[in-house]
């Protein structure tokens, strides 16, 4: 057996903290109104952006900061207390009372933080009033992961995997690689798995090679 086939799977944990959120032209003005409205501590906001554009990660650098309690599709509130709380993927949730009595208690002072891929005038509502909360809410609005950012993020993931590519690489993949920052973790575990499974160098012949033979390679790049 060759060294490859004894090398252990590797994955590096994801972190959540503000400190790994990248910061770039294409978030700047969102970041900035989270971090304007989280400084009164209080009311609704609307953190909106396409899938993989760091949403999540910025929503959950937030309520891990302040102790919120967590709602998205699935779970059901059940929350206690009137402390801050996050409502992932607002526009999916399907629970419209609940979010309805949650943007009440913002209004009287409760910290909500919403996510969601579109802006609050296309979340889907069955109740009139909840469809006018909707319609007032102040949203902060993330665009699409723009080069400076997903090179950065491929730079982090590279470094935690140990690599240390030539510049080359990344103008290669970031012409030819899905925009979200999900692509580029999925990416960077493709060329590592690569280049260990054939005993190469992660470089641009590596990449080519990957993007070519592997169709479907961003298939699994939602969320976040």
């Amino acid at each position: 057996m060759t060294a490859a086939q004894f090398r252990l799977p590797f994955e590096p944990a994801t972190s959540w903290t503000r400190d790994a959120f990248v910061l770039s032209d294409a978030n700047r003005s969102a970041v900035m109104a989270l971090d304007d409205w989280a400084s009164l501590g209080r009311g609704a906001l609307a953190l909106v952006g396409p899938a993989g554009s760091g949403k999540t990660h910025l929503a959950q650098a937030w309520a891990d900061a302040n102790g919120a309690q967590l709602v998205f599709p699935g779970r059901s509130p059940g929350l206690e207390g009137n402390g801050p709380v996050l409502v992932e993927d607002a526009d999916l949730l399907g629970q419209d009372e609940a979010v309805f009595h949650l943007l009440n208690q913002a209004q009287a002072g409760r910290a909500v933080l919403l996510t969601g891929r579109e802006r609050p005038l296309a979340w889907p509502s069955s109740l009139p009033d909840l469809r006018s909360r909707y319609n007032a809410l102040a949203v902060a609005e993330i665009d699409p992961p723009d080069d400076a950012q997903l090179r950065a993020v491929l730079e982090a993931l590279f470094k935690a995997r140990h690599i240390k590519p030539d510049d080359d690489l990344y103008p290669y993949l970031l012409a030819r690689m899905e925009r979200s920052v999900t692509a580029a973790r999925i990416l960077a575990a493709k060329m590592d798995e690569a280049a260990a499974s054939r005993g190469r160098a992660i470089n641009r012949a590596l990449a080519r090679e990957l993007l070519d033979e592997t169709s479907d390679l961003f298939e699994d790049a939602e969320p976040a």
